[in-house]
C-alpha cells in the first residue's frame, strides 16, 4: 500500500497545526502513562527557561492504566513548566498547574461545550475536554509571523512528499491564505489550497481574500456539531454501549437552530458549509438543516460521517451533500468502536453504501486524514477502505466488511 498516484488531494487537513506538530513532542508511540511522562520530561530539559512543553498524540485507550497524567505528575516531571499535551484527536488535553494558571483556569471555570475535569477533592486534574481544551490552547503563545511562514512551508512540503498537490484546510485561520500565497509566489511551495474558516472568522477571511494567489481559494464555512467517538462526545441517535451517565448519547455542540443559522450565513456569502459531524445524530441534524434552508446541491460537506443511520444514507446524494471522510481513523479505533457501538458496526464509515446510493468517488466522496490528528499517509486510508482492518489482522477482525470498496475507488476518492 505504499504505491499509487502522486497527484493527490488531501481533503481534510489543518496546515498550521501540522507545521506546529512537527516541532512538538510526539507521544503516539508511548505505551504507558509513565512512558509519556518521561517523554515530556526529556522534552522539557531541552527548552529554555519558561518555555512551553507542547506535545500531541496521547492515546490512553492503548495503555494498561488509561488515566491521563495529572497536574502533579506533570509539574514534577517538567520542573514547574507550562505543559500542554494533546490527546491524539485534539478534543482533550492534559495540562500542568502553570499552564492552567496561565490560561486562568481553575476549579470554578465553567465553559459551554467544554469541561474542566476535577478530582475527588474538587481540584482540577489537568484534563480539559473540548472547548475547555481550546481555552487553554488559545492562551499558548503564538509563533511570530516569520515562524508562521516556516511552519506552513514545512507542513506543505511534508504533504507534497506524500504525493499531495492539493490540500483543504478545515479550520483555516484568516491569515493562512496570505501566508500560502506568499510561499507560492516565492516558489517555496507548489500546492493548491482550499480554505474553510470558522463561521466566527469568515468576515476576516473574506477581507483578506483579495491578496490571495490564484491557487488559494475559499471553500466554505466550517462548523462543529459534535465531538468524537473516543471521548464519547459524538452526537448519537442511540446511547453508547458503554455510555457515560451524564451524556449517554454524546454531546451536541450546536443546536438545530444554530446549524440552520450557519447554513444561512454561508449561503448569504455564496458558500457551502463543511460540518464536523461524527455521530449519526449529528449527521442527521446537518442533513436536516441543509434541506430546511434550501442549501442543497451547493457543495455542502459533512466532515467525518463516522456513523450514519441507514435511513440517512440516500439523503447525501438526494441533497448533493459531499461525504468528506477519513478512513485512516478506523485503524487505531477498531477496539474502541467495538466497545462503544458493538451493535452498530455496520454503520461505521459506510463508504460502500454512500457510493452505491449515488455519490461518485472523488467528487461525492472525498478522502483526507485530519492531519495532524493522524498521519497523512494515503496508504493508511487505502488499507482501511479496501480491507476495513489494520495490516496483519485476520479477515474476521474487520469492521463492517460490507462497506469495503475497491482499491481503484479508494484512490479515486483522493483525486488520484
Amino acid at each position: 500500500m505504499n504505491g499509487g498516484p502522486t497527484n493527490l488531494r488531501e481533503a481534510h487537513a489543518h496546515i498550521f497545526q501540522l507545521g506546529r506538530s512537527l516541532t512538538m513532542s510526539d507521544l503516539s508511540g508511548c505505551t504507558s502513562r509513565e512512558e509519556a511522562i518521561q517523554a515530556l520530561a526529556e522534552h522539557a530539559r531541552g527548552l529554555a527557561p519558561g518555555g512551553w512543553v507542547l506535545a500531541h498524540g496521547i492515546r490512553t485507550d492503548a495503555w494498561e492504566d488509561p488515566r491521563y497524567p495529572t497536574t502533579n505528575e506533570l509539574d514534577h516531571a517538567c520542573a514547574g513548566r507550562p505543559v500542554c499535551a494533546w490527546c491524539f484527536d485534539y478534543h482533550a488535553l492534559c495540562a500542568s498547574s502553570a499552564a492552567l494558571a496561565h490560561a486562568g483556569i481553575d476549579k470554578d471555570t465553567r465553559i459551554r461545550n467544554g469541561r474542566v475535569c476535577l478530582d475527588d477533592a474538587g481540584n482540577p486534574t489537568g484534563v480539559l475536554l473540548e472547548h475547555a481544551a481550546l481555552l487553554l490552547w488559545n492562551s499558548v503563545p503564538e509563533p511570530g509571523e516569520s515562524q508562521r511562514h516556516a511552519l506552513v512551508r514545512d507542513a506543505c512540503v511534508h504533504l507534497a512528499e506524500l504525493g499531495f498537490v492539493e490540500v483543504h484546510d478545515l479550520k483555516a485561520q484568516p491569515w493562512l491564505g496570505g501566508v500560502l500565497s506568499d510561499l507560492i509566489t516565492a516558489g517555496e511551495i507548489n500546492m493548491r489550497a482550499k480554505l474553510f474558516p470558522l463561521e466566527a472568522e469568515l468576515e476576516l477571511t473574506i477581507a483578506a481574500r483579495p491578496g490571495w494567489h490564484g491557487a488559494v481559494t475559499l471553500g466554505g464555512v466550517k462548523i462543529f456539531t459534535d465531538g468524537t467517538l473516543n471521548s464519547r462526545t459524538a452526537w448519537m441517535l442511540e446511547p453508547f454501549a458503554d455510555a457515560p451517565p451524564a451524556h449517554p448519547s454524546g454531546t451536541p455542540m450546536m443546536t438545530n437552530e444554530e446549524i440552520a443559522h450557519a447554513c444561512w450565513v454561508a449561503r448569504s456569502h455564496g458558500l457551502p458549509i463543511a460540518a464536523h459531524a461524527i455521530g449519526d445524530g449529528a449527521v442527521r441534524a446537518v442533513l436536516n438543516a441543509i434541506e430546511s434552508t434550501d442549501c442543497a446541491h451547493n457543495g455542502c460537506r459533512i466532515e467525518h460521517a463516522e456513523l450514519v443511520h441507514p435511513d440517512d444514507l440516500g439523503r447525501f446524494a438526494e441533497l448533493g451533500v459531499i461525504a468528506s471522510v477519513q478512513p485512516c481513523h478506523l485503524l487505531p479505533d477498531i477496539e474502541a468502536l467495538r466497545k462503544a457501538v458493538p451493535d452498530r458496526l455496520d454503520r461505521v464509515l459506510p463508504i460502500r453504501a454512500l457510493i452505491d446510493s449515488g455519490l461518485e468517488p472523488g467528487t461525492g466522496v472525498l478522502f483526507g486524514s485530519d492531519v495532524p490528528i493522524v498521519r497523512a499517509a494515503p496508504g493508511d486510508s487505502i488499507q482501511t477502505a479496501v480491507h476495513r482492518r489494520r495490516a496483519g489482522m485476520s479477515a474476521d477482525q474487520a469492521i463492517g466488511i460490507e462497506q469495503a470498496i475497491t482499491e481503484d475507488e479508494a484512490w479515486a476518492c483522493f483525486g488520484g
